[in-house]
């Protein structure tokens, strides 16, 4: 049924009876893919300028590489949150999928298909301490998988500001940055009063236990003082990445 309700839709624009604009705007929402345990949008790109992201936590081994198999004939796909026996699953399909163990992420690059960088506009992820790095590379690796050309900029918290200021030129160039801090989550306001450009905060779960597994620092930013400071859920590298992306369009 799809498949015909697609071909009668070109159809009728070859034949001039729908317009072009009409036929996109009934193409973004075609209907999604049932697998019984999960119902993949194949269109979100189409919608929203990236396809459907996977979020690994809690699905079954069999469950991440079926839905992988089935977004991959479509789409470039990215999972997060993802262990090391789901990536082994997914690369016996696709043996060019790679893992990044810190950022607990797998993604399958279809070929030819990888967005092109533009490296005059880039995204900065900067985390505050060694211990940050493992949110602060999910948003890495989200970012360049969106077609960003992203830099980084770790361990630079606010115990030791020289460290920050000391990489100043790197973080007045970036178009957006992405701030990762936990403990008191201080950092983000620091860089949002050194740039003129959008920071995205993200608590982690990062600390001892006044910061209640990142509720204090997420506390923090969002009482930031500094204007142009946005904030993401603790822990949220993916979801800082998106909004980045985003903006750098």
């Amino acid at each position: 049924m799809q498949k015909d309700k697609i071909r009668a839709l070109l159809d009728s624009v070859r034949n001039r009876d729908v317009t072009v604009e009409d036929a996109l705007g009934r193409l973004v929402n075609l209907p999604y893919e049932d697998l019984g345990f999960a119902r993949l949008d194949h269109h979100r790109a189409l919608r929203r300028g990236y396809p459907e992201v996977i979020f690994c936590q809690n699905k079954t081994v069999d469950q991440v590489k079926s839905i992988v198999e089935h977004l991959a004939r479509q789409n470039n796909v990215l999972g997060t949150r993802a262990t090391p026996e789901m990536f082994d699953a997914v690369k016996s399909l696709f043996p060019d999928a790679q893992y990044n163990e810190i950022a607990r992420t797998i993604t399958v690059t279809r070929e030819g298909e990888q967005p092109e960088a533009d490296s005059s506009r880039h995204i900065l992820v900067i985390s505050a301490g060694t211990s940050d790095m493992p949110v602060a590379e999910e948003a890495v690796v989200t970012a360049r998988f969106m077609g960003n050309h992203v830099e980084k900029l770790y361990d630079v918290g606010v115990a030791g500001l020289h460290r920050l200021l000391g990489s100043k030129k790197m973080i007045d160039d970036a178009n957006v940055l992405i701030v990762v801090a936990g403990m008191d989550g201080a950092l983000p306001s620091v860089v949002g009063g050194l740039v003129e450009r959008p920071v995205i905060a993200v608590p982690t779960s990062v600390g001892y236990g006044a910061s209640f597994n990142g509720v204090g620092p997420l506390l923090t930013m969002l009482a930031s003082c500094a204007p142009g400071v946005t904030v993401v859920n603790i822990d949220n590298g993916f979801g800082a990445a998106y909004f980045a992306s985003l903006v750098n369009k």
